[in-house]
């Protein structure tokens, strides 16, 4: 199986809230899928997780940093990808302190133009009791450890 390396951000707003994506596939091997997840993506030849954070973060969601700051958590685990593949996703986490709460797009491949669909600021309180496919499932545990150490 492919290894995939890939960045996340746990990007927060000056109240606190975590910004999530709302992906949703209409097409290919996750057609009928949705999700919230965070902002993030795969690692690009030559770079490291913490450059391929700053890459994703000013590409999704439009904000530029010169370094995401310490890595917070990691998971790894089977993922389908809309093409039908099926890797070993390696993903690295990293808090992103937010000075507002506006999100660009502009930057955001075809790809993450037709499956992200929405935006959305949440409360630790949200996340905890939400029905909603997030991911990952620990996420507001992930965010209480990074603070707590």
């Amino acid at each position: 199986m492919r290894r995939r390396p890939a960045s996340r951000l746990l990007v927060l707003d000056p109240k606190g809230r975590l910004l999530l994506f709302r992906f949703v596939h209409t097409e290919g091997a996750m057609a009928g899928n949705a999700h919230w997840a965070t902002p993030g993506g795969g690692v690009e030849a030559g770079e490291s997780f913490e450059q391929a954070a700053v890459r994703e973060l000013r590409e999704e969601v439009g904000l530029d940093i010169e370094h995401p700051g310490p890595q917070v958590g990691k998971r790894v685990f089977p993922l389908g990808l809309p093409d039908g593949e099926v890797v070993e996703a390696d993903e690295r986490f990293f808090i992103v302190k937010a000075k507002d709460c506006e999100v660009l797009d502009e930057e955001r491949t075809p790809q993450e133009q037709r499956v992200i669909v929405e935006h959305r600021w949440w409360t630790m309180a949200e996340l905890r009791s939400t029905n909603e496919t997030v991911w990952p499932k620990n996420i507001a545990d992930m965010l209480r450890d990074a603070f707590a150490g």
